[in-house]
């Protein structure tokens, strides 16, 4: 069999960290925010939990893989799953800010006639499968994981899950193979934002202790504030955490993170606000304090 070929990064100045780039990170990470507050007024979106991501996912696509339109189609690439499709406003947004995606298609996110209709869609370049049933894309991220390691391929696989999404037995049996087959290629992150939909996860299915019930199935587990770079970057550099071990990082995340008026909260499961409102949460976003919606000006829809 051929052996195929690393896909060759970027080498960083001399001398130089190439994490020095906290607070370009944390600029981008507001602007993604800023187009998921206005996708809410486009029909509607997942506000809350997208906004819980959007650290983690801007952390992974300019830290962390290795893919980019110049590789999409290497084998030797990187994949990235987004298994909690409905938070894809985060996702396609990243995508705007890498110059992957025209800006002017995010008002598109609920027409459908366009690819970026709800949920991660494979005609856009660069989404690798199809999410929004939940529990799937762990079995999809698993196979290919285990595709790489027969090709003795050096990818990184990563897929990304919500905590609710853990609730579905589909994820833990694809756990039991990844374990079963030492998967140390396979990097699963939790978006541990503590709500299921419109319920706390647990008020509905209790899933602590998570980090034990993760060992139970043979995975290595590090904890961290998914909010803050500086924890991403020293935990996901170690990857893999243990040889022949599936790695998973339990992202600690808030629910709205950057709204304080809608954190937290239950019913900001779903909403599509009115161009008000959208002003007053980008505002409210750059912590002008004044325009900061009230639980009384936020009409649950």
């Amino acid at each position: 069999m051929k052996k195929l070929k690393p896909v060759k990064k970027p080498k960083s100045k001399k001398g130089k960290d190439t994490f020095r780039q906290n607070n370009e990170l944390k600029k981008m990470a507001l602007r993604v925010r800023e187009h998921i507050i206005r996708m809410s007024g486009n029909g509607g979106c997942f506000i809350g939990a997208s906004l819980s991501c959007a650290d983690l996912i801007v952390y992974l696509y300019k830290e962390f893989l290795n893919v980019s339109p110049d590789n999409f189609k290497d084998p030797a690439r990187d994949y990235f799953f987004l298994s909690k499709g409905h938070d894809v406003p985060a996702l396609y947004s990243t995508y705007v800010e890498l110059g992957w995606l025209d800006e002017a298609r995010l008002k598109n996110h609920l027409k459908t006639n366009d690819f970026i209709y709800w949920h991660p869609n494979r005609n856009i370049p660069g989404i690798e499968f199809h999410s929004g049933s939940l529990g799937h894309n762990l079995s999809v991220a698993m196979g290919v994981a285990l595709d790489c390691k027969f090709r003795k391929q050096k990818n990184k696989i990563v897929v990304v899950v919500g905590d609710g999404e853990l609730n579905e037995g589909s994820m833990w049996e694809a756990l039991l193979v990844a374990s079963a087959k030492k998967l140390d290629n396979l990097l699963i992150v939790v978006d541990r934002n503590q709500f299921q939909a419109n319920l706390p996860t647990e008020d509905l299915i209790p899933l602590e202790p998570l980090d034990k019930k993760f060992e139970a199935f043979g995975c290595k587990v590090k904890t961290i504030n998914g909010h803050k770079f500086s924890q991403m970057n020293n935990t996901f550099k170690k990857f893999p955490f243990e040889k022949r071990k599936v790695s998973v990082v339990i992202a600690e995340t808030v629910r709205g993170k950057g709204l304080p008026s809608i954190e937290k909260r239950a019913d900001r499961w779903f909403v599509n606000f009115k161009e008000e409102e959208i002003e007053q949460l980008l505002n409210e976003l750059h912590g002008n304090k004044k325009a900061k919606l009230t639980s009384e000006t936020i009409v649950a829809r």
